[in-house]
């Protein structure tokens, strides 16, 4: 059973930047498609940024520019560096790996942007 494990949440001021990381047990060669989602109070999770096994990524329109996606094979791990925050990118982020048949979640870390 494969395990993600996510860190690097905390509390920020408007305007400032947080690196996310999120650790495989195993090797993330088996992945896919690795990605962040993130889920604010009373409101669905939603799709943050994606990367393929293969390095092309996929961000949500409201993070373009600000957030970038990147992976380590070597660490066994994806890392989320957000720049530019905004009070309403505050909620909890998940990270995730999707095989063919199976996807696989994280417990969250939390991110709160607020003065």
């Amino acid at each position: 059973q494969v395990q993600l494990v996510e860190s690097g949440g905390n509390l920020v001021q408007p305007g400032g930047s947080l690196r996310l990381s999120c650790t495989a047990s195993g090797t993330i060669f088996r992945f896919l498609t690795m990605g962040w989602y993130r889920q604010a109070p009373g409101k669905q999770r939603d799709l943050v940024a994606t990367i393929t096994r293969a390095g092309a990524t996929n961000y949500a329109e409201s993070v373009k520019g600000r957030f970038t996606i990147s992976r380590s094979n070597a660490k066994n791990s994806v890392y989320l560096q957000m720049n530019s925050l905004k009070p309403e990118d505050t909620a909890v982020y998940y990270c995730s790996g999707r095989e063919i048949l199976s996807e696989y979640w994280g417990q969250g870390t939390q991110v709160t942007v607020s003065s």
